[in-house]
């Protein structure tokens, strides 16, 4: 199976601009190509910021797009924090570490410096563009 956390910004990025690496990704992912690691809270995330009024996505869009997220997403066990997480510039980047660390995937996003190596511990953090290439090269 290949499976990564993905960051929101991540989805949000490939939303608004489909032809990067983030919009590679986000087809990737309703390609079934690639599994998105999520828990409850991440899927929360997800769903408050896809249905924010400043992205104007049609509410169609989001409905279909988050459908296809579910139905092919990983769900990650409810672990209790890691000691790590407590290390994160922002707590509420825990869930994307967490779940990470739970499954042993990659967490990628666009934002690396919200994951220094202190917290992030053996958890592999990834750009949307190298861990594209990583997929294009399997």
């Amino acid at each position: 199976m290949i499976a990564a956390v993905f960051d929101t910004n991540v989805l949000i990025s490939g939303a608004l601009s489909p032809h990067g690496p983030p919009g590679r990704l986000v087809d990737a992912l309703v390609e079934g190509v690639v599994r998105a690691v999520v828990d409850d809270r991440i899927w929360d995330e997800y769903e408050e910021v896809f249905r924010r009024p400043s992205f104007s996505f049609p509410a169609c869009d989001v409905d279909a797009f988050l459908a296809v997220l579910r139905a092919r997403a990983v769900y990650a066990p409810m672990v209790p924090g890691r000691a790590h997480s407590q290390k994160l510039p922002d707590p509420d980047d825990a869930p994307f570490l967490e779940c990470a660390a739970a499954l042993g995937v990659p967490l990628v996003t666009g934002n690396p410096r919200h994951y220094p190596k202190s917290a992030a511990g053996d958890v592999e953090v990834l750009s949307p563009a190298a861990y594209w290439a990583r997929l294009a090269g399997s």
